[in-house]
């Protein structure tokens, strides 16, 4: 088995369907496991029967739970989770299992990721670069883990599974053990995932409010004192590394409107500004 990817579900029918569908067309070897929290959405009346994906029903401590408990049942050689409201690209994996071909050093893969609406248009493109801890401590963490993958010995070799602790950041306190450990990291420049912004996203959340200040309040005297210059360093690298421009482009995924083809549409003029998160550092 090439791939294993993960998704959490939980009362998110309309979404999940979307979703199941990116992975289906991806034309490469993997295996889809949904571990769905036992919705009563009407989520299990479909998705048991679904001959695309590997469904297991079962309660779970919350969204990290449940994602280490698809890895522990997979046998991918390469690894990833995404969330109902995600979904992948056209030709995703292939290039995402080519870059690997060619980096056999590195372990974890970030990309780069479009944000949309919940009608499927672009609100903005989101390229990454690989974490710098102490900004991920007292600011953000800027990658998306619906563009993230790894290879399994980090989970065979490293244990690196995610801490339940956290309900909303554990993708970021995850991301810190990685640097942590050494862990090798690159970078696919291309778009290979859309994140969806229903407005009720988890990291909006009061809680994950609470979690940021406590990894905030984790980081060293220094980088809290340094908060602002660390913002700073993170956006000029970004300039420096052509992170802010983009041509115009098209990108095709299902929408509410089409669940079972996909629709191309046309980003004439992109921007990296995420509006409705302005007021916020994720720049």
């Amino acid at each position: 088995m090439l791939f294993s990817i993960i998704t959490p579900s939980f009362r998110s029918s309309a979404w999940l369907k979307l979703c199941i569908a990116s992975v289906a067309d991806q034309g490469i070897e993997l295996e889809h496991i949904v571990q769905d929290s036992l919705s009563d959405d009407g989520t299990l009346d479909w998705l048991m029967l679904d001959q695309r994906v590997r469904a297991c029903a079962e309660k779970d401590a919350g969204m990290y739970d449940a994602v280490n408990r698809g890895l522990k049942k997979s046998g991918g050689d390469f690894l990833a989770y995404l969330n109902c409201d995600e979904q992948y690209l056209p030709g995703t994996l292939k290039a995402v299992a080519d870059y690997f071909d060619r980096h056999p050093d590195i372990d974890v893969l970030f990309a780069d990721c479009l944000v949309v609406d919940d009608k499927g248009e672009c609100f903005c493109y989101r390229k990454v670069q690989v974490p710098f801890k102490y900004h991920t401590m007292v600011s953000h963490l800027q990658i998306f883990t619906c563009s993230t993958f790894f290879r399994r010995r980090i989970i065979d070799n490293h244990g690196l599974f995610f801490n339940t602790q956290w309900r909303d950041l554990g993708d970021a306190e995850w991301v810190l053990r990685l640097l942590e450990a050494k862990i090798r990291m690159g970078v696919l420049r291309r778009f290979t995932s859309t994140f969806t912004d229903t407005g009720a996203n988890m990291n909006l959340s009061a809680n994950a409010k609470r979690e940021k200040q406590l990894m905030a309040d984790s980081a060293p005297s220094w980088a809290r004192k340094l908060e602002f210059a660390l913002v700073w360093q993170h956006r000029l690298r970004r300039l420096f590394g052509g992170l802010y421009r983009q041509k115009p482009f098209d990108y095709a995924i299902y929408t509410l409107a089409s669940p079972d083809r996909r629709v191309v549409h046309h980003v004439e003029h992109p921007t990296f500004l995420w509006k409705s998160r302005l007021e916020s550092p994720f720049i």
